[in-house]
């Protein structure tokens, strides 16, 4: 038995995070445009599927909320409930800030996040909240509703992209607290590197390793539990409202670089690591052996879920 997940009828409610989703995770049948997506939901609410209402297309952090980056093909957690899942892309409700014609969407046989036009076809997985409780997932920081052309649209012209990029739980403010070289994200908990180029240079993902173990030898900052952040902890940094770099506006980092990497090994392949992409905000891997990328050094207890 999953104590995470329970099923009734046709849907799932991930104890976790308080998010229902529909058992079939593919209810489309096959992929369908952004604002097809949108209109398969709202006839879901029209008929009322399993006697709700109030379905929509999830956030990028509800979506990746259900991701095991310790599995793939699906990448869901073990003994998941879930039936049909396509090993493939599936919709966000979300927009790329810096190309506002192209939407995101997350890759369910792998765990790749990444955006795409708004025209192109991918699946849809509908979510609803239960209650009026917030959910134990963090808001996007995206606030605008775009048209598939990329141009705002009011809130009301799209209902269901608005119910979506305000769900989560509210950022607190402020945000950030300085404490000399180092940066507490009162968001997630975790405590950052104020310089955000701590490797200076380009590094492999083994000299990143012994990066951070000489940090805990010669307690830098004077802590010695430093560590190449989990993909998850680097990406709720990300503020899908801003781009080049996708972190809030008024950020307290010094030296932003646009590629990191991060402590995940990809389970496709064990010689890449996962890595954040910074300039949009995308989640994809690196080649462990090649000097491509930088550490950003993390510490302490995330008070997030993964």
């Amino acid at each position: 038995m999953n104590k995470r997940f329970y099923v009734e009828n046709k849907t799932v409610l991930d104890r976790r995070t308080g998010l229902m989703w529909s058992l079939d995770a593919s209810l489309t049948e096959f992929p369908v445009t952004w604002v097809e997506a949108f209109d398969f939901v709202q006839n879901m609410n029209l008929d009322l599927y399993e006697n709700h209402g109030n379905w929509r297309l999830p956030n990028r952090r509800e979506l990746l909320s259900l991701i095991s980056h310790d599995r793939i093909n699906p990448a869901l957690p073990v003994h998941h409930p879930f039936e049909n899942v396509f090993h493939g892309y599936y919709w966000s409700a979300g927009t790329c800030a810096r190309l506002p014609q192209q939407a995101w969407y997350i890759h369910f046989g792998g765990a790749k996040v990444y955006r795409g036009i708004k025209q192109a076809s991918y699946m849809v997985w509908p979510v609803r909240s239960v209650g009026r409780q917030l959910v134990n997932v963090f808001s996007t920081g995206q606030h605008k509703c775009f048209d598939d052309q990329g141009n705002v649209i009011s809130f009301n012209e799209n209902p269901l992209q608005y119910a979506a990029v305000q769900a989560g739980i509210a950022w607190p403010n402020p945000r950030f607290d300085v404490n000399g070289d180092t940066v507490t994200d009162h968001l997630s908990g975790l405590t950052w590197a104020k310089n955000a180029s701590f490797s200076q240079v380009f590094i492999t993902w083994k000299d990143a390793g012994h990066m951070v173990e000489q940090m805990n030898i010669k307690k830098v900052f004077g802590f010695d539990d430093w560590r190449i952040p989990h993909i998850l902890e680097l990406e709720s940094l990300i503020d899908l409202e801003m781009h080049s770099p996708a972190l809030q506006k008024d950020h307290p980092f010094d030296n932003i670089q646009d590629f990191y990497w991060s402590g995940t090994t990809s389970i496709y392949e064990t010689r890449y690591a996962w890595a954040l992409y910074m300039q949009d905000g995308a989640l994809g891997v690196g080649f462990k052996a090649n000097p491509e990328f930088f550490l950003w050094p993390v510490r302490g207890r995330a008070n997030m879920v993964f």
